[in-house]
């Protein structure tokens, strides 16, 4: 590849794919709300992800734009942070629309964030691509709305892929970190129940799916990113104790979390709901995980 864009490529994940493409691309192009700065092969051009700008030109010609902006859901959902979850998702994707139904060169391929939260709660079916059942709430609302704003754009000459993210566990960002802080301090027992589903990603996966998606061309629309196998919230927590040489675990039930949750600013579904999903498409056309296992890729993830 020539050139690839990352629009709001300054976070945690954005800085994975950076490390993962900054050798295999020319130029990397981050469109970012910060000022106009070059590093190496990046560099990083102002946009306020709503409206057009010189950004724009930024797409002539290129291979590959990913778009991964979005407030992050993180933080209690009152009606303030609900509208600036959805807007800042809805609004960046449909400027980037229309900026690539004005290009005379448009990308090839373009991949937006979408997440895998979109499917029901589930303790007991996969879902996969095919059949999975969409949930409901506002996450799920959020989720759809994003997709069909992004699948309503004509880019004829754009393959589009909607990327279901999982949680992305990572060494320097992501919800590996505040997981791991409640095991040092002892509250490595399950959460709730202890029952519901957890879809993960090792961060270097992740990078190494969306490559496989830029080259596999005849690969579109929804794509789960997750790890084969989802496990559940009590085998992920006795698994980081036993790294993490813990001797006991307190376990957190739902009135607990509740009150945590408050205290932190964060919302309980980000823990308690049962994500059950798997990468059918990805494994139907042959990607070959290198971390798909829980135990081996926490391993990897926490060792100094």
């Amino acid at each position: 590849m020539k050139k690839l864009i990352i629009a709001a490529g300054t976070g945690f994940l954005g800085n994975v794919l950076i490390d993962h493409f900054k050798d295999k691309v020319e130029t990397i192009v981050i469109l970012t709300r910060g000022k106009h700065t070059s590093k190496e092969n990046v560099r990083y051009v102002h946009w306020d992800a709503k409206t057009h700008g010189d950004w724009n030109k930024e797409l002539e010609g290129a291979d590959v734009l990913i778009n991964m902006t979005g407030k992050s859901v993180d933080c209690r959902y009152h009606q303030k942070n609900k509208d600036l979850i959805l807007s800042s998702r809805i609004a960046s994707t449909a400027i980037l629309g229309k900026a690539i139904e004005a290009c005379h060169y448009p990308p090839k391929t373009w991949l937006n964030s979408s997440t895998a939260t979109i499917y029901r709660h589930s303790l007991d079916k996969e879902m996969n691509e095919d059949t999975g059942e969409i949930g409901s709430g506002f996450s799920v609302n959020v989720a759809t709305a994003w997709e069909k704003e992004f699948f309503s754009h004509s880019t004829p000459n754009t393959r589009k892929v909607a990327l279901r993210t999982s949680i992305v566990l990572g060494k320097k960002g992501g919800a590996l970190q505040p997981i791991l802080n409640l095991v040092k301090i002892g509250f490595d027992g399950r959460q709730g129940s202890g029952n519901q589903k957890f879809s993960w990603i090792h961060e270097k996966d992740f990078a190494r799916s969306l490559e496989y998606l830029i080259h596999t061309t005849n690969l579109d629309g929804p794509i789960n990113i997750v790890a084969p196998k989802p496990t559940t919230n009590t085998i992920l927590m006795k698994t980081l104790q036993k790294i993490v040489r813990v001797p006991f675990g307190i376990p957190l039930p739902k009135p607990l979390l509740e009150l945590g949750a408050l205290i932190i600013k964060t919302e309980t579904e980000l823990i308690l709901k049962s994500r059950n999903v798997v990468p059918k498409k990805l494994q139907d056309h042959g990607f070959q995980f290198s971390y798909p296992n829980l135990n081996t890729a926490l391993e990897h993830l926490i060792s100094k």
